[in-house]
């Protein structure tokens, strides 16, 4: 793509988020293929920076089966995270908020790499988070492609993280967690829906970060995929995950 076309359809993007904007997808072809939709998400990101965000780690999206089915998407993408994307357990200012539960990832060193295993990525890993990504799409009533949804930085708004959990980064996939919308269970997932393994993830955003010559730094969080499909959070609505039994996180919209 055109580094001025891909600048362009960023602008466009980043002005909806400012005036809280939803576009009608149908009417916005930003991207025909992932390295487009990739192109555009990069220059999204730069006018971000400029607005004096901080760049704070990375979301994978539509790593488990039950976000891929519900949002209509066969392939895995990833996003940034931002400063102002950590939320504590307050959503305000959000258009069309969804809620899911997640494994997230700190990282206690660098992890770049093409070839990475699990172990590898578990030895990086200094904690690991219980978390509720708010994803909030500029894309009128989640109806996009997923090149739509790559530009426009995977939906990522917000991320609420619990406290450490106490299991070892490679046994992740075996943390439970139960959803709870307003109250009420509505769905229940291990972290094994993300791809098998939560790092296998992390594994495969440095694999893509290495296209670019670029990888992962101490400190980042990486919030691993949706567990579940994704529950709408309304006004005045709380949505909670409760993580092997004992650890909950929650966010209620304002």
């Amino acid at each position: 793509m055109d580094p001025d076309l891909a600048h362009r359809h960023a602008q466009r993007l980043h002005r909806a988020h400012r005036a809280g904007e939803v576009l009608d997808a149908a009417a916005h072809d930003v991207a025909a293929t992932m390295a487009e939709a990739y192109a555009v998400q990069d220059r999204l990101t730069d006018l971000r920076l400029a607005d004096g965000r901080r760049l704070v780690g990375h979301k994978l999206g539509y790593t488990s089966a039950a976000m891929r089915e519900q949002m209509g998407v066969a392939e895995p993408n990833h996003g940034p995270l931002f400063d102002d994307m950590l939320l504590p357990g307050v959503a305000t200012g959000f258009v069309q908020p969804r809620v899911e539960p997640e494994i997230g990832v700190v990282l206690g060193r660098d992890l770049h790499g093409d070839d990475l295993d699990l172990d590898q990525v578990a030895a990086a890993v200094a904690e690991v988070r219980p978390s509720l990504e708010v994803v909030d799409s500029v894309w009128a009533d989640y109806r996009f492609t997923v090149e739509q949804n790559t530009a426009d930085g995977s939906s990522a708004a917000g991320v609420v993280l619990g406290p450490p959990l106490d299991v070892d980064p490679l046994g992740c996939h075996r943390t439970s967690v139960r959803l709870l919308h307003d109250g009420v269970e509505v769905a229940t997932a291990t972290g094994a829906a993300a791809g098998g393994h939560p790092l296998a993830g992390v594994a495969w955003l440095c694999a893509r970060l290495a296209q670019a010559g670029r990888g992962l730094a101490a400190g980042q969080l990486v919030i691993t995929g949706g567990l579940t499909a994704a529950v709408p959070l309304r006004v005045g609505g709380t949505v909670e995950a409760v993580f092997d039994g004992r650890t909950a996180v929650r966010v209620t919209r304002d």
